[in-house]
């Protein structure tokens, strides 16, 4: 599956980034029982972190850009942990954590931008089950977090 990840990446002109390292006390990834588990990862646009608060100081456009950030460093995460992207079998759940104003109410349109993403890339087996949460703060004043579960091949 590398290969072909890695062409659809080009084909839509895009680029992994380099896996980013903890900021706390956890690890970015836990591989257990056939399942990757992905810490939370924050948006980068050209290595600045996307901040803000959708609703208040920051857009629809603005967020789903950020969801499809966060979706490319989940990826980035995948191919880190395992070597490569040839173990993934399926995307099975993104946790979709939105900065909004309190009369906010399309997280779940800001999380299509990293659905979407994974979709793209992997196809069928990027089809997800999701949850998208409004949230007062996330850390360092991102815009939007996501984590995952992916299953993976022995």
């Amino acid at each position: 599956m590398t290969d072909r990840i890695d062409t659809k990446l080009a084909e839509l002109g895009l680029a992994l980034p380099a896996a980013a390292a903890p900021v706390a006390a956890y690890v970015p990834t836990v591989e257990v029982g056939g399942l990757l588990h992905i810490s939370g990862q924050l948006p980068f646009d050209d290595g600045v972190l996307m901040t803000g608060r959708v609703g208040e100081d920051r857009d629809l456009a603005f967020a789903q850009k950020a969801a499809a950030r966060c979706a490319l460093m989940l990826v980035a995460q995948i191919k880190g942990a395992l070597g490569g992207l040839h173990r993934v079998e399926r995307i099975v759940k993104l946790g979709v954590f939105v900065n909004s104003a309190t009369d906010f109410t399309d997280q779940a349109k800001v999380a299509n931008g990293a659905s979407e993403v994974m979709v793209a890339l992997f196809g069928e087996a990027g089809k997800h089950a999701r949850s998208a949460v409004g949230v007062a703060v996330l850390p360092l004043g991102a815009v939007v977090e996501i984590d995952a579960i992916i299953q993976v091949a022995s």
